[in-house]
């Protein structure tokens, strides 16, 4: 147990608790992606998504759990490492030049802190509401179309996809050097791996507002009869 807790306290351990906890959260925020794509499969399918989601509570918020537990280890294990890299280096440079790193790896920190914000804002937004100006429990699709009416809303919500952008392309760049996959004669094809994963997921978020806000999502006519049983 004392050998298991000293690599985690070293750089390498909290490198790899980044690189395990950022493939949990690279996973679920692509799933999370594909399964709100299907709003555009007609105005019922994402509350049958929903619907589905929640017919095994204790599943759902484990995952819940499970991903709060990553997202937190991952700012953990990101903090750690800042604090003692300046630590390492309590006198900056007398004049610093970035030839290797890219513009996505030197605002890693604030895409973060800007991502953790979102989190927050967007659980009270679709999960529980408080935040929300109509929201109706189990109304996925309900929730979904009016949250994204607000212009200031969806604005917000599409920096934070470019935040997202930026921070999954360097940090599924980065995860798979951690993990081994780096050789100078395929790291091209890691690069171009993480630009079309990252622009993927960016492109298919940011048209959720884009959609609402032009009309090409609805929400569908709502009736006693097909409206949630929490809003009756």
């Amino acid at each position: 147990m004392g050998s298991l807790l000293d690599f985690f306290r070293s750089s390498i351990g909290k490198k790899v608790v980044m690189a395990v906890t950022g493939l949990a959260l690279f996973g679920f925020v692509v799933a999370h992606m594909l399964g709100n794509l299907q709003v555009y499969f007609g105005p019922t399918k994402l509350d049958e998504y929903g619907a589905a989601l929640r017919r095994v509570p204790a599943l759902l918020w484990s995952a819940r759990l499970g991903l709060l537990a990553a997202a937190a280890l991952h700012v953990w294990a990101a903090w750690s490492l800042t604090l003692a890299n300046r630590a390492a280096r309590p006198v900056g440079y007398r004049q610093r030049q970035d030839h290797a790193a890219t513009y996505a790896s030197r605002t890693m920190r604030w895409s973060g802190v800007i991502l953790l914000l979102f989190i927050v804002y967007h659980l009270l937004h679709f999960t529980t509401g408080q935040a929300h100006p109509q929201f109706v429990e189990g109304a996925v699709n309900h929730n979904f179309v009016t949250g994204f009416r607000v212009p200031w809303v969806s604005a917000f919500y599409v920096l934070a996809m470019l935040c997202l952008g930026l921070h999954m392309y360097h940090g599924v760049w980065s995860m798979m050097q951690t993990v081994g996959l780096s050789h100078p004669r395929y790291n091209h094809l890691r690069v171009a791996f993480a630009t079309f994963i990252a622009a993927l997921v960016v492109a298919g978020n940011i048209s959720f507002p884009v959609a609402v806000l032009a009309g090409l999502v609805r929400e569908a006519p709502r009736t006693a009869a097909t409206a949630p049983a929490q809003a009756r």
